[in-house]
């Protein structure tokens, strides 16, 4: 079993700002280490963002858009960033209006996690939509975005492809699979 321990813990000694961007600034930390020493800590700050795993009919609400960090288009369902201060359940039922048109009559959360720990701060909280109405959507006006509603198979096909390959839309899909097992999430 591991025990809660201090003895590893990095101290910072300084910080310096790099960047401060809309949506992310970037800093390096120096740090103390527990032997002594020292080391530089590469650190992205980011507000958190909230995702919905949305279901009508057996099929799972996605947007595809272009990605030009990996530069290729991706199959994800709704998500965004957090607004300061935000409720990331707030955040999670307006990003879903406005990317799918759909509003949700209830969110339950279903997990939430770091992103990229080793230099990134940014928490994603996942929720479940349920009591889905259909309305109109509403994107930023810098996303462009196309709104399906896929199958399980397809969902398993697109992670085999890597038209799927991001952590929140596939830990959505797995809990989708046990959701179809089981009956619960």
């Amino acid at each position: 079993m591991l025990k809660k321990t201090d003895e590893f813990r990095e101290l910072t000694v300084s910080t310096k700002p790099i960047f401060e961007g809309k949506i992310i600034s970037l800093q390096v930390d120096t740090v103390k280490l527990p032997d002594g020493g020292t080391a530089t800590r590469e650190i992205v700050r980011h507000p958190g963002a909230a995702a919905v795993l949305a279901l009508i009919d057996d099929k799972m609400l996605v947007v595809e858009q272009y990605r030009k960090p990996m530069e290729k288009f991706q199959i994800e369902i709704p998500a965004g960033k957090l607004d300061a201060g935000e409720d990331p359940r707030v955040a999670a039922a307006r990003e879903l209006e406005e990317e799918t048109g759909y509003s949700a009559g209830k969110l339950r959360p279903l997990s939430a996690f770091y992103t990229s720990p080793g230099f990134a701060d940014e928490k994603l909280y996942v929720y479940i939509a349920e009591e889905l109405v259909q309305g109109e959507s509403r994107p930023d006006a810098d996303e462009y975005l196309n709104v399906s509603a896929i199958t399980f198979e397809e969902a398993q096909q697109f992670i085999k492809e890597e038209r799927i390959s991001d952590a929140k839309t596939i830990l959505a899909v797995y809990a989708w699979q046990i959701y179809r097992l089981t009956g619960e999430i």
